[in-house]
């Protein structure tokens, strides 16, 4: 394993810096619909899979339960989800609406506009290997 040169910048800590940066520039634009980053990964969630629970959802978010009810309970007041019981004896569905959907979109345009912006002069090879650097870092898929 090799040494930074004295006075450079550990990539760890390139990269936290500008994630941060890239949060707060995210709930930002996410903020300018009524959506905080938590509420687009829930909405995100929920899109793929109603039949999640709080605690399904609240692990993939990172949180306890109790903070990923008030996320959903957040989401129903503003029209996103709907709670729908699926029989006496069965958990509850947190459904999409209409607005939801739309909602969702809106905001998945925002983060590829984002992308777009973080990457315009990085080029689209950059952009790859990045994309490939960070999921092998973090032992997701490619």
């Amino acid at each position: 394993m090799s040494k930074a040169p004295e006075g450079a910048l550990s990539t760890v800590i390139l990269v936290i810096a500008a994630g941060r940066r890239l949060q707060e520039r995210m709930e930002d634009r996410l903020g300018e619909i009524g959506l905080s980053v938590r509420l687009f990964s829930a909405l995100g969630h929920l899109s793929r899979d109603a039949d999640l629970s709080y605690s399904d959802l609240a692990r993939r978010a990172g949180v306890t339960s109790q903070s990923m009810r008030a996320t959903v309970l957040l989401l129903e007041e503003q029209g996103a989800v709907e709670r729908t019981l699926q029989g006496q004896g069965h958990r509850a569905r947190l459904e999409l609406t209409d607005e939801g959907r739309a909602l969702l979109a809106r905001a998945r345009d925002l983060v590829a506009e984002l992308d777009a912006e973080f990457l315009a002069d990085a080029g689209e090879e950059t952009e790859g290997a990045l994309a490939e650097a960070f999921r092998r870092a973090m032992g997701w898929p490619l």
